[in-house]
């Protein structure tokens, strides 16, 4: 398909987009070309039924499982629809994320699907992906400071740090009670705009408490700013974890609450208080059901974690882009959240629902996303 049209396609999807809306619902915190080869670039060839369009799709990183997942599902769901699919890792490395989707560009993909490591690194990239006509779909984590970005497909990320906040309420009784109970806080990587998202929702549902003074912080990071975690890194989430422990609970102050944004990260802080902590495991709180984490759930050292199933996502992005291609509206059902700084991104949010000990197997395995043997 010729990228002229493709630039007309986009024009008027995203037109009707905003103009008509599409609203709908939905289900539902690693190498090419002179990376450090840990990450193999995967290709596919034309599955021959969608007309030869290519489909470029950049994934951040193989180091966290649910990209992997992320990057398996978009390949298979594209393939099945005929396309070509170009999909690559980037080893949490943002100049080989850069690389990799410059590539693509020159490689004339006809669609771009967008995990970004860094939502405001992709500028060149993108100034080329506008000039050449290609439609680029952020995926999951919102582009940002672009006027090149077509449309936005990811979970509700507000309503993830609700689901959240929400459970902590429950499990607590926060509504009823008189207690006092201690909380802590690990939030995102500040480079994910989705970091900001998900604190925002869990911390803002539970301030009414923090004013009441039913949670109170005993390390005093409260601010994203304290509490934010590099490239969501488990061992960043540790070692703090372990900081906070020794300094305001050493005198055996029980620690009832963590408020976790991911599961990388609720990882961390779990390894911390295995090591460092003798009272009762407190509320854990997490994302993205991770296999390790779904374990620590079913052991009872993590008590929940927000399920976003990457299959739904992954099919709504095919969506977006086969009505792309056939020049049709665009299914959106958000035109106002996300403003990237220079725009207000077109965006599909698809709705979040958190797994627990009580429902994971419905969930996780009852579903296909898991099986038993996963899990033991």
């Amino acid at each position: 398909m010729k990228k002229q049209l493709l630039k007309q396609v986009l024009s008027l999807g995203m037109a009707a987009a905003l103009l008509v809306g599409c609203s709908g619902g939905a289900t539902d915190g690693g190498n090419a070309g002179g990376g450090d080869g840990g990450e193999q670039t995967q290709q596919t060839t034309d599955g021959g039924s969608a007309s030869g369009v290519k489909v470029g799709v950049s994934m951040p990183t193989k180091d966290l499982q649910r990209w992997n997942q992320d990057g398996d599902n978009m390949q298979k769901e594209l393939e099945a629809a005929g396309y070509t699919v170009d999909l690559q890792y980037a080893s949490n490395d943002v100049q080989q994320q850069l690389s990799q989707v410059e590539t693509m560009i020159n490689n004339q993909v006809d669609v771009l699907v967008i995990a970004a490591i860094e939502g405001s690194s992709l500028g060149e990239a993108l100034d080329m992906a506008k000039t050449a006509g290609i439609p680029v779909i952020a995926y999951d984590r919102l582009i940002m400071n672009s006027d090149a970005v077509s449309y936005y497909a990811t979970f509700d990320n507000y309503q993830v740090g609700v689901v959240q906040a929400n459970y902590i309420i429950e499990k607590l009784d926060l509504e009823n009670t008189d207690k006092t109970y201690n909380l802590e806080i690990t939030a995102g990587d500040p480079g994910d705009n989705n970091a900001m998202f998900f604190y925002n929702g869990a911390v803002e549902t539970l301030q009414k408490y923090i004013d009441e003074g039913k949670l109170v912080i005993p390390s005093g990071q409260k601010e994203f700013e304290d509490v934010a975690t590099a490239v969501w890194a488990t061992e960043t989430a540790q070692s703090r974890a372990e900081n906070i422990l020794s300094s305001y609970y050493a005198d055996g102050t029980n620690v009832d609450v963590w408020l976790c944004s991911n599961d990388s990260t609720a990882l961390g802080v779990e390894n911390a208080l295995a090591a460092n902590y003798n009272g009762e495991y407190p509320i854990v709180t997490g994302q993205d059901c991770d296999i390790e984490n779904t374990k620590n759930m079913i052991a009872g050292k993590q008590s929940m974690s927000v399920f976003k199933d990457t299959r739904t996502l992954a099919s709504q992005v095919v969506k977006m882009v086969t009505q792309i291609v056939n020049n049709e509206t665009v299914d959106v059902n958000d035109t106002t959240t996300y403003n990237n700084g220079v725009i207000t991104v077109p965006s599909f949010l698809c709705e979040p629902v958190f797994a627990d000990a009580s429902n994971y197997k419905e969930l996780l395995i009852d579903s296909g996303y898991y099986t038993e043997d996963q899990l033991k």
